[in-house]
């Protein structure tokens, strides 16, 4: 009897829960009219007026921000883009059976990439900065994290869609899933013949608008939006297998996709992972190392300066790539730089210096964003202390007009000095003032001097020191 009465329990609670969570996680709460939401998506995959003037405009803000390296930039851009409209109108369109709104979406797909090229290359043929900045590079370059933002950001963009309140996901989705940067590159590459970068850009672009369809499809699906009907019984079986024939291209290759990217991310972990334990010598230093992976098991190559390994070392090295899931992983050992092959501690001192010189052009290319920020740092320091020495105060002139003013005017100077906020790290200068009164003031005297400075030496702060 006990037992019985601990099954119907347990029955109940789990009957709860199912509950709780089918209540949670209903999709069907708040979700607007079926008929609305297809006609908002039909009408966000149509490329005509307004609409391409606004993606134009994106993409020139975009590849301005890419230019110049600045998210914010590229993050409103990203804002205004219309180009999650033809996407979700695929999505949707294969969910449903809807074979020409499936052809509507990728005809002005199309018509999006090619005036969003063209715009961004006319762009960069004419932009007097042609150095690739770090957000221009990192679009060059698929990984697994894009193909699981793009799958998530699509996800939540077709639900956010089918609601009656539309939220502020539509707008982060088109953030996340970033569609317009690889275009934007994809401009930039085509203006500097880089072909690389052209195709790179292409492929990511490729990934976030496969994903993002097939997230969408699925979505569609879960809210079991009415199959398109059709009146003859003919042409719904051919449409039919037509959309089945696409939603089955569009994820075979998105699957292998994904998978491949999987063990790429893998392999690159291992191998930074194996790099940091096993490079560990007293006398000898790891200043290089590259990973390329490749369906052959990838290869790895280590640069080394400092004391040279010994080849038993090196043998143990490619025995313990085992350990670390490599064992197919081909490892080259580089040692260049030996000190027993130097003749002389001035050899030495050359070979040192040339090594860093290479390290520090490494070091840049790895972490150009930090050092594009820390040159702008110093040019901005350089023009400040340039503005400083060219700015030469009248201190006679000023100190003969503040005395008409206040004839117990005893001592006067003044100079620029740079003030560093600790909250904000932020660098200003400041125009101080040493005003000495033979008599007592009260401080609205030097408040006064302070505004008649400021407006006197045109210059935006004035600080007094008495």
């Amino acid at each position: 009897m006990e037992k019985t009465t601990n099954d119907i329990h347990s029955t109940r609670v789990l009957g709860s829960v199912r509950a709780f969570l089918k209540d949670r996680f209903n999709l069907k709460l708040d979700q607007e009219r079926e008929s609305v939401t297809k006609a908002d998506i039909e009408k966000g995959a149509e490329f005509k007026g307004a609409n391409l003037w606004i993606l134009m405009f994106a993409i020139l803000i975009a590849s301005i921000g890419l230019n110049v390296n600045s998210p914010a930039i590229i993050i409103g851009a990203m804002l205004i883009s219309p180009l999650m409209g033809p996407i979700i109108g695929i999505g949707l369109g294969a969910g449903v059976y809807d074979m020409p709104l499936i052809r509507k979406g990728a005809r002005n797909l199309l018509i999006a990439m090619v005036i969003s090229i063209l715009t961004s290359t006319v762009y960069f043929l004419i932009t007097p900065l042609a150095e690739a900045q770090s957000e221009l590079l990192s679009r060059t370059q698929p990984s697994l994290w894009d193909v699981l933002i793009a799958f998530c950001g699509g996800m939540a963009g077709i639900i956010a869609g089918s609601r009656k309140e539309k939220s502020n996901a539509i707008p982060g989705v088109a953030i996340a899933t970033a569609l317009m940067p690889p275009l934007c590159t994809a401009g930039y590459a085509l203006a500097h013949a880089n072909w690389a970068f052209f195709f790179g850009a292409l492929f990511l672009f490729f990934i976030n608008c496969v994903f993002i369809s097939v997230s969408t499809f699925l979505v569609v699906r879960a809210l079991k939006y009415r199959k398109k009907k059709f009146d003859s019984p003919v042409i719904e079986k051919r449409v039919r297998q037509l959309v089945t024939a696409f939603v089955v291209i569009t994820i075979i290759p998105s699957v292998y996709l994904a998978y491949n990217l999987v063990r790429k991310s893998i392999f690159e972990q291992k191998a930074r992972t194996f790099i940091i334990q096993e490079f560990d010598f007293p006398e000898t230093q790891v200043i290089k190392s590259e990973s390329v992976f490749d369906k052959n098991g990838g290869r790895m190559e280590v640069t080394l300066f400092g004391k040279k390994l010994g080849d038993d070392i090196i043998e143990k090295l490619n025995v313990d790539l085992a350990d670390y899931g490599l064992e197919k992983c081909q490892l080259t050992v580089r040692q260049a730089y030996q000190e027993e092959n130097l003749a002389s501690r001035e050899e030495m001192e050359k070979m040192s210096l040339s090594l860093k010189s290479g390290l520090i052009e490494d070091l840049y290319k790895k972490n150009e964003e930090v050092l594009n920020s820390k040159t702008a740092q110093i040019e901005l320091l350089e023009n400040q202390i340039r503005q400083m020495q060219s700015r030469q105060y009248p201190v006679n002139d000023i100190s003969e007009e503040l005395r008409i003013q206040y004839d117990d005017l005893n001592e006067f100077s003044l100079m620029d000095g740079y003030v560093r906020n600790l909250s904000n790290d932020k660098i200003d200068t400041i125009c101080f003032a040493m005003v000495n009164f033979t008599n007592d003031h009260p401080k609205s005297d030097y408040q006064k001097v302070s505004r008649w400075l400021k407006q006197r030496l045109k210059v935006d702060s004035v600080r007094i020191i008495n």
